[in-house]
């Protein structure tokens, strides 16, 4: 179940990648937007690693963001 949530953290980061926002990405997923962010949070702490920074009206995909999402 572990590995699940862990898969689903990568493709939710793919869609906020995607699609621009968390609100966007949550909408696609089928989730709330704080269910976003919590399981971005999770992501980042998780690999020790900030893929995104975030302000109230924009997100901007980290240097270590862009080779996550690549790889």
């Amino acid at each position: 179940m572990r590995d699940t949530n862990r898969l689903q953290e990568m493709e939710v980061f793919l869609a906020v990648v995607d699609d621009g926002s968390f609100s966007a990405a949550a909408l696609t997923r089928h989730m709330t937007p704080s269910a976003v962010s919590k399981m971005m949070t999770r992501l980042e702490h998780r690999l020790g690693a900030t893929l995104m920074r975030r302000t109230t009206r924009n997100i901007h995909i980290t240097d270590e963001g862009i080779a996550f999402a690549r790889s």
